[in-house]
């Protein structure tokens, strides 16, 4: 897992539900206004959280709703107490995850609180959107290709395309390219960014239309290339991929933060 995998799923974690409203959900409630008239054996504050992380998840809050969580917390409160009437608080493995639910919400909390006060600037997601445009380009390419072993069998391939051979036969027969050949060697549309640098630098280069007069060779093999059609790229706009862009960025961020965390204490 790359530090940034771990920083995104820190991340992830903070959309979470609490521990709270990790319980199965409760049978089928009451109606609201006996569950009213019933004693609550939690604080309200319990209430209030398990209350907001459902209606978070999409569910209205109905009196239907509210039941169901006065339902939830009774019986958990009454079945925590029949827990440490068993000393069931006492285990060590059973305090040691406890101890660690418990900073679990504290880590959620404090992660949240930092991400809120260390935004990442605009202008870093400008930054890395015009990069990222640069890269793929202004013109994406409709690409076939066959892949062989040697260079003498892709001149051979080439040849045969010379004596009005078809593409998409020769593909399904001589290609190499388990992911294509039985499409006829189709690429389908893509940016040259996509590519190993030989393949798309022969791309570019090659006429719409027509395949590459020379075999091309990359870390797999050796290609013949057909350029089937080109348009201008459709790169989506700054505001569409704007919170992929922060969250990505923030991930970063907040990696930094645990490394020189660690630095600072020695880890």
């Amino acid at each position: 897992m790359t530090r940034t995998t771990i920083a995104l799923a820190v991340m992830a974690a903070l959309a979470l539900p609490t521990a709270f409203a990790q319980a199965p959900a409760a049978p089928k409630a009451a109606p609201a206004a006996k569950a009213a008239e019933g004693k609550a054996l939690y604080p309200q504050a319990q209430f209030d959280i398990v209350l907001k992380d459902r209606t978070a998840q999409g569910q209205q809050d109905t009196p239907e709703l509210r039941a169901a969580v006065r339902e939830e917390l009774n019986t958990r409160e009454l079945l925590a107490r029949e827990a440490r009437k068993k000393g069931m608080d006492k285990n060590a493995d059973v305090k040691s995850q406890m101890e660690l639910a418990s900073q679990t919400v504290l880590v959620r909390a404090y992660v949240a609180d930092w991400i809120k006060n260390n935004p990442v600037p605009d202008a870093a997601l400008r930054k890395e959107y015009d990069g990222i445009k640069a890269q793929i380009g202004d013109r994406e390419y409709k690409v076939a290709h066959i892949l062989v072993d040697t260079e003498a069998e892709a001149k051979d391939v080439i040849t045969e395309l010379q004596k009005g051979g078809k593409f998409a036969d020769l593909a399904k027969a001589r290609s190499k390219d388990p992911g294509s050949k039985d499409r006829g060697g189709d690429l389908d549309w893509n940016a040259p960014a996509n590519f190993v640098k030989p393949f798309s630098d022969a791309m570019v280069k090659a006429e719409k239309g027509k395949f590459t007069p020379q075999p091309v060779q990359t870390q797999f093999g050796w290609h013949v290339i057909l350029v089937e059609d080109v348009r201008e790229a459709k790169v989506p706009s700054f505001d569409e991929v704007k919170p992929q862009l922060s969250q990505r960025l923030q991930a970063q961020q907040l990696d930094k933060y645990f490394r020189d965390l660690r630095a600072k204490n020695g880890l």
